[in-house]
């Protein structure tokens, strides 16, 4: 049989085993999934008779070596900083790996030693990166076959809580990990192109200058810039266009009420509070206020920020449970940001029966026989549970066919690669819609750049 082996066994991993045990027979596979949680992998394998657990801890060099060496394939699922020393491991073993993480630049060392052993080291085949990719090159292929030229690209992509379980004022809940959320934006300025100028965002401005988007069935959104728009402009072939952004959806009204903990400096993760074991999460809010001897913590925050009593952001903030006083953060030298997240965690934390929800977005102006044109792209994915969420299917999915694909010799292109040429994004695309995950297209006139305007 052929062995694939899965390294790390998260929330983003359901999907991919799945995809594997139900083609095990028909493709003859043996999957081993290697993680220290033992008891939750099993019971997510329930006795297969084509799959096995491992025990594994990655630190351990020597039974990682081991458990490579036993493989036709590896997946590592792992956080993104450890991908790089089981990719050291699986060149030096000759063994293909395939990951959803962005492209380190370790991982980027590893290109041409990955080459000479005809090795594919696939990377960014998730949701964002990954599906982003797919579907975008897909588009952009098919205009440059046609002789059109590209002037505008944006891309957004978000994960949100489905409609049927959409039951807060902020209209969001975490489906992925909370930390990235809280501190999303920070550590450099937004960058993007508009009509052939280069445009910065800096963080204490990003949740306020917005864009807005519609989706049919699904309403109306809004979207921040990403920290780097231009990432991929050489890689997509998008050195000569014009407006160039990628950011992050969010239901309408959203970012006015997270701009609020950007001001009072809530989402800063550089340095830790004294004594934030003790406080009350009252306490922590006030020690953003100026201090008065008569005016409540509420008054002082609304007098702060100019925020109406009957204003929406206002009910936003105390559907929170921000100004209790008896709830204690219960956090050793936490940061703001850490003491945030804690809080955020108590409203926004999906229930056993909630869903989540994928929603991605791509505009594509370009020029062609002397007009303007526009398609607009769009998937929406809704989760079944809370083990199989939308997020590990648009994760998970396109890591197992890409997997399947290499061990079938469909992708033979060696080296360190994302998911952006035809060999890779049309078999792994044609597949996804078989599973519901589908790009609905259709052209629109041609409308330009849409203004950040919130």
């Amino acid at each position: 049989m052929r062995k694939i082996l899965i390294i790390g066994f998260g929330k983003s991993a359901s999907y991919l085993l799945k995809y594997l045990l139900d083609k095990s027979d028909s493709e003859n596979l043996f999957i081993t999934v290697g993680d220290l949680n033992v008891q939750y992998t099993q019971s997510m394998i329930n006795n297969h008779k084509n799959a096995k657990v491992l025990k594994l801890d990655v630190f351990d060099e020597l039974a990682t070596t081991e458990a490579i060496n036993n493989a036709d394939i590896v997946v590592s699922m792992l956080p993104a900083r450890l991908h790089i020393g089981v990719a050291k491991i699986c060149v030096s073993l000759k063994k293909h790996m395939v990951t959803a993480s962005y492209i380190s630049k370790e991982m980027q060392d590893l290109n041409e030693e990955a080459k000479a052993n005809g090795l594919i080291l696939m990377n960014e085949i998730g949701v964002d990166p990954g599906i982003d990719h797919m579907s975008a090159m897909k588009v952009l292929n098919s205009i440059r076959a046609q002789g059109g030229k590209i002037i505008l690209f944006e891309s957004f992509t978000g994960g949100l809580v489905a409609p049927e379980s959409d039951n807060n004022l902020w209209n969001y809940k975490f489906t992925w990990n909370p930390r990235n959320v809280v501190t999303a934006g920070q550590g450099g300025t937004a960058k993007f192109l508009q009509e052939g100028t280069y445009k910065y965002i800096p963080y204490h401005r990003l949740f306020r200058r917005t864009e807005f988007l519609e989706i049919d069935a699904y309403g109306r959104f809004e979207v921040y810039a990403n920290r780097d728009s231009l990432k991929y402009q050489n890689i997509y072939g998008l050195d000569d266009v014009k407006t160039l952004y990628r950011g992050t959806i969010r239901r309408v009204g959203f970012s006015r009420a997270w701009n609020i903990f950007v001001m009072l400096g809530m989402t800063d993760d550089s340095y830790t509070i004294d004594d934030s074991e003790n406080m009350s999460y009252r306490d922590f809010v006030n020690a953003f206020l100026p201090y008065s001897h008569s005016d409540s913590v509420e008054l002082k925050l609304r007098h702060q920020l100019k925020i109406d009593q009957d204003d929406i952001v206002w009910s936003k903030l105390i559907e929170l449970d921000l100004f209790n006083a008896n709830k204690r953060v219960e956090l050793k030298k936490a940061t703001p940001a850490q003491i945030l997240q804690k809080i955020l965690m108590d409203s926004w934390t999906l229930s056993e029966k909630d869903k989540d929800m994928i929603v991605m977005y791509h505009k594509i102006g370009y020029e062609l026989g002397g007009k303007k044109h526009q398609i607009d792209a769009n998937m929406v994915v809704i989760g079944e549970d809370q083990t199989y969420t939308a997020m590990a299917k648009t994760v998970g999915l396109p890591v197992a066919i890409a997997t399947l694909a290499i061990l079938n010799k469909k992708i033979t292109t060696p080296g360190v690669q994302i998911p952006i040429t035809s060999e890779i994004y049309n078999p792994i695309l044609k597949e996804l819609q078989n599973h519901g995950i589908i790009f609905h297209e259709k052209k629109t006139p041609y409308l330009g750049y849409n203004p950040l305007n919130n």
